[in-house]
């Protein structure tokens, strides 16, 4: 269970993931955002940019750990936090394994491509050689709120 000063800073971080995940939508992409925490500084944002780079691998996650890894001039994130909106896809949950983060926070489940828990279970494995504290939930309503309502307004023709 999370600490109460815990708790506080995941909400903190959440909110700016939700920050990015805005700044996704404004662009036309789906609205999920991520940071990269370490040592209590953010070091990577991120917000999807597939459309806006032609690149499939442009999740969230990704854009804010290629950050981070500049900023630290290393592709290991060691003892470092992921913060993001959405249950990251096999993709990004495999990047998360190989980039050595000590703890993933997300916000709202995918039951439609989730891949902590929802439909594949990549992070954690025990054939993996890295397992990672998992936190979810975290401002969870907001987050899952953001895509669903940029899907309808989408599905109206209005976004």
């Amino acid at each position: 269970m999370n600490s109460k000063p815990e708790a506080a800073s995941d909400d903190r971080f959440m909110r700016i993931a939700l920050e990015q995940a805005a700044l996704a939508e404004t662009a036309g992409e789906v609205p999920i955002g991520a940071v990269v925490v370490c040592n209590g500084e953010v070091i990577g944002r991120g917000f999807n940019r597939n459309l806006l780079d032609s690149d499939p691998s442009a999740h969230a996650e990704m854009v804010a750990m290629r950050e981070a890894g500049r900023k630290l001039g290393n592709h290991r994130l060691v003892g470092c936090e992921l913060f993001v909106t959405m249950e990251p896809c096999a993709m990004c949950a495999g990047a998360l394994v190989h980039a050595r983060l000590s703890r993933l926070v997300y916000g709202s489940d995918d039951p439609k491509a989730g891949a902590v828990k929802s439909v594949l279970q990549v992070l954690n494995h025990p054939k993996l050689n890295h397992l990672m504290d998992v936190t979810s939930g975290v401002l969870a309503e907001e987050c899952s709120e953001k895509v669903k309502a940029f899907f309808r307004r989408r599905r109206a023709g209005t976004a």
